[in-house]
């Protein structure tokens, strides 16, 4: 009997899931890979101070790519290397998963902001990842600059996370020019302590620190996955979500603009310099903007941070910025029978419920001491990731009953290709080698930190 072989499009917490699920059936699954690495966010959008979650996480992704039935194909890009329609036509896969992820940001909307990227303006995706490899000898990518009175637009632990590694930036550099060395891993443990052992101040130090800009009330922050259900519930959450950000504004040192909302920018010589706010308030759940309230805010850096979607890709139906899925657990895209989205390709409501639900208890436990467990906060969101995944494959069971796998002749042609890209980017099937390889060089090794 001829065995299923199944491509995936993503290498990390969802498509190296996608590919432990499959073989525990005996499905061969084909593993493309955008990046030289199969980690996606773990490696370039978590930020670095989280070494050991990181190193754990990575490794978990390896043991599930290195089974024998897993052909891993780095450096392959959906719609840039291969085309989808292709794919899904003439390669004769049985099923097809996108783990693509949500690597484009959110665009801000405010006309023109983009012309300045680079010029006072960064989003979150494209400067944390510079944040992330900026140490690294080799590194050749963007060059992101940070300064002190910076903007983050945006309220979840994403912007804290923007939040804080300007914060360090700013505080290690001017520490230094006192002749106080100090780290990344050091200003983690809290900015305000350490310049509480050195008598210091932000004063002291000539900053003034960075400010996140909400558009809703510091109680309405996504800092917590509890129910909201009742009104104690609701209750609660709002006391955990301040408790947070209070917590992290008071051990790192920025500022917070509730009830405002960017609509206008201020633009000086080519650069930005600074952005129009205007108050909000909060009815029936909903932002209302109150014009007339507008004051001009001047800053040499706003960094949004107001979420990720998708890459758009040819041939794949889109639902406004995500991808089009049909209803259920199922995730699988309108329009055909054996292709199937996962993980952050598909951010609709009823995904975010679902992942929430599992394992609720331990995620509500994590977001009361996010500040004193604040990895096992992230932790949680890659679990439900792999949640959700099972679901989807408890589903695939069904779908691959009724189709035919690929005959022998098929399977050699599926093999020839791949062996192909493979040989494009000098991988000769050495999972192990080839990650030792590629892996960049550590922070906590160049500073020695344990």
């Amino acid at each position: 009997m001829n065995q299923h072989v199944v491509a995936i499009f993503g290498g990390a917490v969802s498509g190296a899931e996608a590919a432990h699920q499959l073989t525990q059936q005996n499905i061969r699954c084909i593993v493309f890979e955008q990046n030289l690495l199969p980690y996606g966010k773990i490696e370039d959008g978590l930020p670095k101070w989280h070494a050991k979650l990181r190193d754990k996480e990575e490794a978990n992704i390896d043991e599930k790519l290195s089974h024998p039935l897993v052909t891993f194909v780095p450096g392959v890009k959906l719609g840039r290397d291969l085309d989808f329609e292709d794919v899904v036509q003439n390669w004769g896969f049985s099923a097809i998963f996108l783990a693509t992820g949500a690597w484009r940001d959110r665009p801000l909307a405010i006309p023109g902001i983009d012309d300045y990227i680079g010029k006072g303006f960064y989003y979150q995706n494209p400067f944390i990842y510079w944040y992330n490899h900026k140490h690294e000898p080799d590194y050749k990518g963007e060059q992101c600059e940070v300064a002190d009175g910076a903007l983050i637009i945006g309220g979840g632990l994403a912007s804290i996370d923007v939040a804080k590694a300007i914060m360090m930036e700013l505080v290690e550099k001017k520490l230094a020019e006192r002749g106080i060395e100090v780290n990344m891993f050091d200003l983690e443990r809290g900015i305000s302590k350490v310049l509480e052992s050195h008598k210091l101040t932000l004063d002291d130090l000539g900053l003034k620190g960075c400010t996140i800009v909400y558009r809703r009330r510091i109680k309405d922050m996504p800092l917590y996955p509890g129910p909201t259900d009742t009104p104690e519930e609701l209750a609660k959450a709002q006391t955990v979500r301040e408790k947070v950000l209070n917590n992290a504004a008071e051990k790192f040192l920025f500022k917070v603009i509730p009830c405002h909302v960017p609509v206008d920018k201020i633009v000086e010589n080519g650069r930005l310099a600074g952005l129009v706010l205007r108050e909000t308030k909060i009815e029936d759940g909903r932002v209302i903007e109150l014009p007339g309230t507008e004051k001009e805010v001047r800053t040499p850096l706003v960094i949004s941070s107001i979420g990720s979607i998708p890459e758009p890709i040819p041939g794949i139906p889109m639902r406004g910025q995500v991808f089009d899925v049909e209803e259920g657990e199922c995730c699988k895209l309108k329009g055909f029978t054996n292709v199937f989205a996962l993980g952050n390709a598909v951010t609709g409501r009823g995904n975010i419920k679902e992942s929430m639900a599992h394992g609720r208890t331990v995620a509500q436990t994590i977001a009361m001491n996010y500040l004193i467990d604040p990895e096992g906060n992230v932790n949680e969101a890659f679990r439900n990731k792999e949640a959700r995944v099972d679901n989807v494959m408890n589903d695939l069971q069904a779908s691959l009953n009724g189709i035919k796998p690929p005959d022998e002749n098929q399977l050699t042609a599926i093999m020839q290709r791949v062996k192909l890209l493979q040989s494009k980017v000098g991988y000769d099937g050495n999972y192990k080698a080839w990650i030792e390889k590629h892996k960049p060089v550590r922070l906590e090794e160049l500073v020695g930190h344990q």
